[in-house]
């Protein structure tokens, strides 16, 4: 069935920017330059290049020193958090997140992440309120990572179709605190892919390298929460509904 005309046509696609395990590296062991500082951002973003053996690339560096103090999250955590959604997002193979590693840089340690240039052409409102696949995919995985903060502006359309989100600096709570502008799926059955997501999830949480990965960045009752919430999901096999505890959309939105 094709999309209707009133939604942007976003085909599903896991076509990365740049292959994985080279970007990785790329973030990895490249020289960090600093270019400049997004203003529009909470905490401390710059927007720098990196370079390794003649390979240069875009990328945002998130040193922890310039994390803004939050009530709800512990200090000198977000980071971390940033590269534990993407360690998830490998994980359900749907390359939510783009590459992002752990690293020291001019400003000491923190996350350092892909750039992506976006799709200009398609419509970020009507992209978010669309029933897209691509975008119902980042619903599932916002429910896993229990994202608070999922804005508009979040997510990062490309030219082929794939949908990548950012900033997962404020996830992994132990409480529920999914907050997002994606519920148009809340309580509708969880798509056959999904389920079969979670189910490998599950496992990889329990006793796989994901369990263990996500131990070297997160608590381990954070973890464990992690699994709940997977756990929950194949339960009701449904999207989840706004909670009466919690505020449901970000602010702003976009």
């Amino acid at each position: 069935m094709s999309a209707p005309e009133s939604e942007p046509v976003v085909r599903p696609s896991h076509a990365p920017v740049m292959d994985d395990d080279r970007a990785l590296q790329l973030l990895r062991d490249g020289r960090l330059d600093v270019a400049g500082r997004l203003v529009e951002a909470t905490n401390m973003t710059l927007y720098c290049s990196v370079t390794l053996g003649g390979r240069t690339a875009a990328c945002v560096y998130k040193p922890v020193r310039g994390e803004r103090p939050l009530w709800d999250f512990p200090d000198g955590t977000l980071a971390a958090r940033e590269v534990a959604a993407f360690e998830v997002s490998q994980a359900t193979g749907w390359r939510i997140v783009p590459p992002t590693v752990y690293r020291d840089g001019p400003f000491g340690p923190g996350m350092c992440q892909l750039w992506i240039d976006t799709e200009r052409e398609i419509d970020l409102m009507r992209l978010v309120r669309s029933r897209n696949p691509v975008v119902r995919r980042m619903a599932v995985f916002d429910a896993i990572v229990n994202n608070a903060d999922r804005k508009g502006g979040h997510l990062l359309p490309l030219p082929t179709g794939h949908v990548y989100g950012v900033d997962h600096g404020v996830c992994f709570a132990t409480e529920d605190k999914l907050r997002t502008v994606l519920w148009q799926w809340r309580g509708k059955p969880l798509s056959r892919e999904a389920v079969g997501v979670l189910a490998k999830l599950e496992r990889d949480l329990e006793s796989g390298a994901l369990g263990r990965r996500l131990r070297e960045l997160l608590t381990s009752a954070e973890v464990e929460a992690t699994w709940h919430r997977v756990r929950r999901l194949l339960d009701t096999g449904v999207h989840p509904y706004p909670s009466e505890d919690w505020p449901a959309i970000p602010w702003p939105p976009i």
